[in-house]
């Protein structure tokens, strides 16, 4: 019997594995549950090993929504161009948050913006989205629009509002928003 030898993973790697960790945890159970040594057992690694390469729980949230926040601005920079400028970056946009965690991670993000690390990662993304859809609608106010919209969306999403029927003015909220049918296909 043949063994392969295990493979060793890079500094780099594991440190992208806990910040994929602290996404779940933080989505699940908000900033104040997200100890480094719940975040250390949902990656698979020590506690001490979570602190040594992130000095702590602080800096290992900045660096979780610097990365988030990169995530986000990415996706509307390299949003397709070949169609109408607001579906263009609605469906990069709604294709990023299909990942719920990235959702729930931003949103966690803008109410903790008054840590210093986790601000500066906010404010920084939704000065470079409100940039590059200025850019793409070619107008303040209709950016600004777009952005207020997606924000409710944001919300909207968060709260799982279309699966919520009994709930009649959320329903008309969600629906008027934006129809589930018009979602799906957002999301297709």
């Amino acid at each position: 019997m043949t063994t392969e030898p295990v493979r060793r993973m890079s500094k780099e790697d594991r440190r992208e594995q806990i910040l994929d960790a602290a996404g779940r945890v933080v989505a699940q159970v908000g900033l104040a549950g997200a100890s480094t040594d719940v975040i250390a057992r949902e990656a698979g690694v020590s506690q001490p090993y979570v602190v040594r390469t992130f000095g702590g729980k602080q800096p290992l949230l900045d660096a979780l929504f610097a990365r988030v926040a990169d995530r986000i601005v990415e996706a509307f920079e390299n949003a397709p161009a070949d169609g109408p400028a607001e579906a263009c970056l609605g469906q990069a946009y709604m294709r990023l948050v299909e990942d719920r965690d990235v959702l729930l991670v931003l949103l966690h993000g803008f109410t903790a913006s008054a840590e210093p690390g986790i601000g500066e990662a906010t404010r920084r993304c939704m000065d470079a989205v409100y940039r590059i859809t200025r850019e793409r609608l070619g107008d303040d106010v209709v950016a600004t629009r777009f952005i207020a919209h997606g924000m409710l969306l944001n919300v909207l999403l968060a709260m799982d509002s279309w699966n919520h029927p009994e709930l009649d003015a959320l329903t008309t909220l969600a629906n008027t928003t934006i129809t589930a049918a018009e979602l799906q296909a957002k999301l297709a």
